[in-house]
């Protein structure tokens, strides 16, 4: 039995809302166990009164990081600081990174080239190239619990049916792909291997549709024929397209 994966969470409190959270640490839970959650902020300013709250029932550790000059960002610089500590430890298998700033693409390419995966957890107005460097990234929106949802005013996205998933290339384009990398000569890939291949290749996550599986989405895709083998324990699918 392999071992569990060990990893460190760092949050920046500046550009992330406390409500998802309870979300992200669930979904970090399917990749292991988060024995470093640190939490960096200036714990002086009023707005991150919300995170104060989540701290402690989350054992998340605050990290103080005082604004010495106006304008400059210190959460970034100690967040780096912090990630290459750890990352020089080798006391973690994985970085997740809690975040909606761009600035943080370089540090996560960095961690990639030592070999270690990087979770982005950030609120839809994420750029592009910090979305595209992590492996998954995910939408806070999608994360926050139904009770936070009417305190927030961004809802969760809802559930992507047929029409908008085929109407989507890049994604339409990924999951074919995978499929034919993935595949034996009889056009039938493990549903297995697929999502490894996926994972491996790009920031894409389900949550982002509004499904929770990936078998899921492809299922609502129909853009596959499935198939359940070894005592159905084991789903294959294949290019509807290939017959």
């Amino acid at each position: 039995m392999s071992e569990i994966k060990k990893i460190a969470l760092l949050i920046d409190c500046d550009n992330v809302s406390h409500n998802s959270i309870e979300g992200v640490l669930d979904e970090l839970a399917k990749y292991g166990m988060v024995n470093v959650r640190h939490a960096h902020g200036d714990w002086n300013n009023p707005s991150l009164s919300g995170w104060i709250d989540r701290l402690h029932p989350h054992a998340i550790r605050p990290m103080q990081q005082f604004a010495y000059t106006k304008g400059k960002n210190a959460t970034d610089s100690a967040m780096i600081i912090d990630a290459m500590d750890l990352l020089y430890s080798k006391n973690v298998d994985a970085f997740a990174l809690m975040t909606s700033d761009s600035d943080f693409t370089p540090l996560v390419l960095r961690i990639l080239e030592s070999g270690l995966p990087v979770y982005g957890f950030g609120e839809k107005k994420t750029p592009k190239p910090f979305v595209d460097a992590c492996s998954p990234f995910i939408y806070t929106e999608n994360l926050v619990s139904e009770k936070e949802e009417k305190s927030e005013k961004s809802q969760p996205s809802a559930k992507k049916n047929k029409s908008d998933l085929r109407r989507d290339a890049a994604l339409v384009k990924l999951l074919r792909t995978a499929v034919e990398q993935t595949s034996e000569d009889d056009d039938w890939a493990d549903m297995s291997k697929v999502g490894h291949y996926i994972s491996n290749n790009s920031s894409f996550s389900s949550i982002n549709y509004g499904y929770k599986k990936i078998s899921d989405l492809i299922r609502a895709s129909e853009l596959f024929e499935m198939e359940m083998r070894k005592d159905g324990t084991a789903m294959f699918i294949k290019d509807v397209r290939k017959h």
